[in-house]
């Protein structure tokens, strides 16, 4: 088979489920506008807004365990059509939502399939990569997750004053582009790597070995000897993404309380941290499959670091503020969320590797929805104390990812020696 053709077909599938990255993100940013519009037709409370915010953050943690288990068990191909279709359909619940209540069940079924999509999503970007573009391949899924968020910054744009039926527009081009995703997924094929895990899985094992391996889930991948790895994965993407987590979520809040400009001008200068961002996923692209690396992991550190200390050394204005999203969003898109994708399919095998990533992601956006719930008190008190915080999240997370990670063993050594020693058994 002509190589060029492969990799263009590998490129195809990355493009194409990697649409969970961006279906994720345009969820996470348009309900912020979505939710601001509806309240202007609908009239809802403060309380209201709340729960379903928290609906959204709570329910794409439940489907990415959920999502990861399934993935393993029974394919990413049937995994992620069933996803892109419930979000598909929640969507449009929010487009046509006649009250309030149907805002709640829209939600619910947004925040479950965006969470689902992206465990199985990521392990088929990886399986279906040729050796030497699996990292390369795996971190271009954040590239989509930033075109999720600049559609609906967009969008918001173009619908802002249009109230409730400005949030129908959004929602229901996002229902439109899911639509599309299960279009053009309908032609991929089920992943080889994890068809052929599983049936030698199957033929190799006995018994109670072969029930525990098939049934995948949480149990069946501590069972393996991967505890270490999943702590370790799992504690850096839970860290890293505090600062990643802040600075989203609550960068215009802090130049309008904070640094006391207006909402425009914080939304401006979030537009260039994400073309910024856009320039750290392609240097990890090139970088991430090479021997440096590391080498690329450390300077995004130092990075991210050294953005963070500037509006504590210098104050919190508008420039540091503009000076540390610029840092923050070239070092963090090297050594930050991107990262934690890539060590995902590398670090489990093949019937476990979703399992894993949901229980992380899991973890996670739990973790998020905590800190952010005294983000606002934090920065009350005063920003510059919130700045040390993620000064300190950061170095714990590089810690680990430097020290820690590296030293793991690959779950493709780990696999071809196992592979190895059920052959020298079988010939004894």
């Amino acid at each position: 088979m002509n190589t060029s053709l492969t990799k263009g077909r590998a490129w195809w599938i990355a493009i194409v489920a990697g649409m969970a990255s961006f279906l994720d993100a345009a969820a996470i940013a348009g309900t912020g506008t979505g939710l601001l519009l509806f309240q202007q037709e609908f009239g809802f409370g403060a309380d209201v807004f709340g729960q379903l915010s928290a609906i959204l953050t709570f329910t794409i943690a439940v489907g990415a365990l959920a999502g990861g288990f399934l993935s393993d068990r029974f394919g990413r191909r049937r995994v992620f059509t069933v996803t892109v279709a419930m979000f598909a359909i929640g969507a449009l619940v929010l487009a046509l939502a006649p009250a309030t209540g149907a805002l709640y069940l829209g939600m619910l079924l947004v925040g479950l399939a965006a969470g689902a999509d992206l465990p199985a999503s990521m392990a088929m970007i990886a399986e279906s990569a040729p050796e030497g573009s699996k990292g390369k391949m795996v971190a271009f899924s954040h590239i989509l997750w930033m075109a999720g968020v600049l559609a609906v910054v967009f969008i918001g744009v173009l619908v802002g004053g249009m109230g409730g039926t400005g949030a129908r527009i959004l929602y229901g081009i996002l229902a439109a582009i899911a639509l599309l995703t299960i279009v053009a997924r309908a032609g991929l094929p089920e992943s080889g790597e994890w068809q052929r895990a599983r049936t030698g899985t199957i033929v190799t094992a006995t018994g109670a070995e072969a029930s525990a391996a098939s049934s995948g889930g949480a149990k069946a991948l501590l069972a393996s000897g991967f505890l270490v790895p999943l702590v370790a994965l799992t504690l850096f993407y839970a860290i890293a993404n505090i600062p990643a987590n802040t600075n989203g979520q609550f960068s215009a809040y802090l130049y309008v309380n904070a640094a006391g400009t207006d909402v425009s001008t914080a939304n401006l200068f979030g537009l260039i941290g994400i073309g910024v961002s856009l320039i750290g996923n392609l240097t990890l692209m090139r970088l991430v499959d090479t021997k440096y690396r590391m080498l690329g992991f450390v300077i995004g550190l130092a990075l991210s670091v050294i953005g963070f200390l500037i509006p504590v050394l210098a104050g919190v204005s508008v420039s540091t503020l503009v000076a540390m999203g610029v840092f923050y969003a070239l070092g963090g898109a090297i050594a930050g969320e991107p990262m934690f994708k890539v060590w995902a399919q590398e670090l489990f095998p093949t019937l476990h590797r979703s399992t894993a990533q949901g229980i992380a992601i899991a973890a996670t956006r739990v973790v998020a929805a905590v800190v952010a719930l005294f983000t606002p008190m934090i920065i009350t008190a005063g920003a510059s104390s919130m700045f040390v915080l993620l000064i300190v999240t950061t170095v714990v997370a590089g810690l680990i990812g430097l020290l820690w990670i590296p030293r793991l063993p690959r779950a493709r050594t780990v696999e071809s020696a196992e592979a190895a020693e059920s052959a020298t058994a079988g010939v004894s």
